[in-house]
């Protein structure tokens, strides 16, 4: 370990040594220069000195170089004359305690993450939605949330954007507008992330950051490898997993203050795309993150070409500074120059932007923080060798890593338990069933009344003959009783008039007896 009695980590041999102070450490740093200017040897030889002070390391690994950590070094005339030059002593090589990741699950154990962990704003940045976009999905996640509905995979948020949709109306007022053309430029998006492997990101296992928090049999921390070959060739995701990432050691470190050394290190290769087409929003929560995360014992190292890849807000917190060799061959390039010359203390002995256009490969102008942490005068000097292996290694030989992992259980096997999709897909089944029986019911209910109706039409006929039957059987009982009243009538009229007859004959016949005696009588004295 290139360490001296006061616990610094020697790293770099100029007209003097540099050292890293460990408790200024969590005041992040930066690993800047042009390709094959030896930005990996410099990121390698500080992972294994804090590896070798029992601080875990994180390390994205995307030309795969890193990967020979877990195999010693081999001499070779280059290393032996730094050696030699910086009067290393006790110099040995050696592995280290690796653990290997890979998004993919092919040379590491598979890592993953859910929708919900990664929430509406780094997703947001994934799918390269716009502002409007970004509200609906917002809109989405409060609703999963408020319903308990978890989103772990794409399939779950595909039903959830679908089932908002459905119900935009009934959301509208509570959330806010979801419209038809925002949920679709949406679900079009899930299906290019599908395409470049979303769908093997999201789900569960997922990745426990805790697990970086290991330590080898003799105390040196595990180095935590991410393969990122593969997942590099896609730059958004691989910027947006990893700051997940970072985020997730915010949210699960306590406040630790001032310490000897890092709780953990942080190495982010390719930083820039981090930052590239960002919005202002999210560059806000990196700079907030990256600021308050040195008060959990984090040390966030970011690798780049070009310092001014990084925003100055971001810059403003990196205190130690590992500057390899810019070229220039545009204005804006020696423009970037004259920047990345005017970050550091000036140091007489040197020009500092002549300097940066001078490096060899594997020299470095370096500025570090001391104990008060004010940063350090610049020296030009050369990196210390790394004691792990520089080459990359053989599939195999990672497969024989992971077969002896603690961690090889615990990822191996996805899982896919009840989420949105089938909570959603259940509901959606079930109000199928009820309409599908609310229609069968209707169905007979027409059934039955056009049944009904048939009948109805049939007895109609059949009625109105009863009813004329009746009707003419009533009239011919009618007419029977007018007859028989009629005949009683006739009958008893005859004999009336009999009798009528008799009695005018008898009265007749009286009245004229009665007439003759009357005349008689009147006429009589007369008559007599």
């Amino acid at each position: 370990m290139f360490t001296e009695e006061n616990g610094k980590i020697w790293l770099a041999t100029g007209s003097e040594r540099v050292y890293l102070n460990p408790s200024m450490a969590n005041r992040h740093g930066l690993i800047a220069g042009a390709t094959g200017t030896g930005k990996t040897v410099t990121l390698k030889v500080i992972a294994e000195s804090f590896s070798e002070m029992g601080v875990p390391v994180f390390i994205a690994d995307i030309k795969g170089d890193v990967s020979g950590m877990c195999l010693p070094g081999c001499e070779n005339k280059h290393i032996r004359r730094s050696i030699d030059t910086m009067g290393i002593e006790n110099f040995n090589y050696t592995a280290f305690p690796v653990h290997f990741f890979d998004v993919y699950g092919k040379l590491g154990h598979p890592v993953r993450t859910t929708i919900s962990d990664m929430g509406p704003e780094l997703l947001a940045r994934l799918l390269d939605l716009n502002d409007v976009q970004s509200g609906v999905l917002r809109i989405v996640f409060r609703i999963a949330d408020d319903n308990g509905l978890l989103l772990l995979d794409l399939k779950d948020l595909r039903s959830m954007l679908q089932y908002v949709a459905d119900n935009a109306s009934e959301y509208k007022i509570r959330y806010g507008n979801v419209s038809p053309q925002s949920i679709g430029s949406i679900q079009r998006a899930l299906l290019t992330l599908e395409d470049e492997g979303g769908n093997i990101f999201f789900g569960e296992p997922v990745l426990d950051i805790g697990d970086w928090f290991d330590w080898g049999p003799d105390g040196r921390g595990v180095m935590n490898i991410l393969e990122c070959a593969e997942l590099f060739q896609h730059p958004l995701l691989y910027s947006t997993f990893l700051l997940w990432m970072l985020t997730e050691l915010y949210e699960l470190l306590p406040e630790a203050g001032d310490l000897d050394k890092p709780k953990i290190a942080f190495f982010f290769d390719e930083a820039h795309l981090l930052f590239k087409d960002a919005p202002k929003a999210l560059l806000e929560k990196v700079e907030q993150v990256v600021r308050l995360i040195r008060s959990k014992g984090v040390s966030v190292w970011f690798i780049t070409q070009n310092p001014m890849d990084i925003p100055e807000s971001v810059l403003a917190q990196i205190g130690n500074r590992v500057q390899h060799a810019l070229r220039a061959y545009t204005p804006n390039e020696q423009k970037a120059i004259r920047a990345a010359a005017r970050s550091f203390r000036v140091n007489e002995a040197f020009d500092t932007e002549t300097a940066l256009q001078e490096l060899a490969t594997g020299e470095a102008l370096v500025s570090v923080l001391d104990e008060k942490g004010i940063p350090g005068i610049v020296q030009r000097a050369n990196i210390l060798p790394p004691k792990s292996s520089m080459e990359a290694v053989a599939p195999a030989v990672i497969g024989t890593v992971l077969a002896t992992s603690p961690l090889l259980d615990k990822y191996a096997k996805m899982l896919d338990r009840e989420s949105a999709y089938e909570i959603l897909t259940s509901k959606a089944e079930q109000a199928a069933r009820e309409a599908e029986e609310l229609a069968r019911q209707k169905e007979e209910e027409k059934e039955r009344l056009l049944a009904e109706k048939q009948r109805l039409a049939e007895e109609k006929p059949r009625a109105a003959e009863e009813r004329r039957i009746a009707a003419e059987e009533k009239r011919a009982a009618s007419a029977k009783r007018t007859a028989e009243r009629a005949s009683r009538s006739s009958v008893s009229g005859k004999a009336n008039s009999m009798m009528n007859k008799a009695a005018s004959s008898a009265m007749n016949t009286i009245g004229r007896e009665v007439g003759k005696q009357l005349i008689r009588g009147i006429f009589g004295t007369l008559k007599k």
